[in-house]
């Protein structure tokens, strides 16, 4: 049977200083344009209408967004899908979703009739059109934040049930700071907020939580029988056990999302960057983030023996403490 990794003894706790450094320069841009821009968001959650049109000719962008001003369109977003033939037009202007809301002319008709007007019926043909009212964009908005936060509820709940409080506090926020670097992720790559990438997020929550609760579970079985050993030395024992299973799992989850992203398509393109990349930092952070900071958790507040006995959980020993000297009883002459 193939084995890798097998026996390794990588002291990976020595080194978070410097994955800190590094998350921290990739992060901290990231907020800064998030504060000033936000993100761009899709018709599901502003409200609007979204067409997808083939032409049977490439129209040119320009000739498009005349023909749309002339119809009073003039925010409408135009970009093309995949060939030069193939246009998405999206409007989320204020004024136009209000339009769409009121019940009148929608925008999905008024840009059916300027297109006809200037490419001919048989110019072109839609392939699909999302419509969305603001108040139904406004609740999927509410419905996506409520779903994260129950999500890292739940997990917070299962982790202090299966392990402890402490345990469970640097699951949780090794797993926010998986969000927070997906969404810089996101932000770098100006990749729009959809249904699909809310999706795809809730989905790093989870992976990103598996991958932490088998270190944990790893910890939890090795202190056990761990006698007097630190914490320090005892987790990077745990994270060597298990990198063979984190590197097999990671690698073939992560050859089934280059499929999608290659062979995907541009609708489920930014569902595969998403986890891609959650999959990525979730592995990293459950060496270099989860572990530093139970490490640092109970440097903080340590347990005493008598305290973790009471309550049937195993003691976790501070880092650096030693078995006490014994001495040698004196020889008799």
């Amino acid at each position: 049977m193939l084995r890798i990794l097998h026996d390794t003894k990588v002291d990976f706790i020595r080194r978070w200083r410097l994955a800190a450094a590094l998350l921290l320069v990739f992060i901290l841009p990231a907020i800064v344009l998030i504060a000033l821009n936000g993100f761009r968001y899709s018709i599901e959650f502003t409200g609007g209408t979204l067409m997808q049109v083939t032409f049977k000719e490439a129209p040119g962008v320009a000739n498009v967004r005349a023909a749309l001003s002339g119809v009073g369109l003039d925010g409408v977003e135009i970009s093309t899908f995949g060939s030069a033939r193939e246009l998405v037009l999206r409007a989320q202007e204020q004024e136009q979703v209000a339009q769409q809301a009121g019940g009148a002319e929608t925008v999905a008709a008024r840009v059916g009739s300027a297109l006809t007007q200037r490419f001919g019926k048989d110019g072109y043909s839609v392939v699909r059109t999302e419509a969305v009212g603001p108040k139904v964009g406004e609740e999927l908005r509410r419905q996506a934040f409520i779903a994260l936060l129950i999500a890292f509820g739940l997990t917070l709940v299962y982790l202090a049930w299966r392990f402890e409080g402490r345990f469970a506090l640097a699951a949780v926020l090794a797993t926010v700071h998986d969000v927070i670097a997906t969404l810089a992720f996101m932000k770098y790559l100006n990749l729009e907020i959809s249904l699909f990438v809310v999706g795809a997020i809730l989905t790093v929550v989870g992976y990103s939580m598996n991958d932490k609760v088998v270190v944990f579970d790893r910890v939890r079985e090795n202190l056990k029988t761990s006698g007097r050993t630190s914490l320090y030395d005892l987790l990077n024992r745990s994270v060597n056990e298990t990198l063979p299973r984190t590197v097999m799992t990671g690698s073939t989850t992560l050859a089934c999302l280059l499929a999608l992203l290659i062979f995907g398509g541009q609708v489920i393109r930014p569902f595969a960057w998403v986890l891609i990349f959650g999959i990525v930092i979730g592995t990293f952070s459950s060496v270099y983030v989860a572990a530093p900071l139970l490490l640092l958790i109970e440097r903080r507040w340590p347990r005493r023996a008598g305290e973790a006995n009471a309550k049937g959980k195993p003691h976790v020993p501070r880092e650096g403490v030693k078995r006490p000297a014994t001495k040698e009883p004196a020889s008799v002459r």
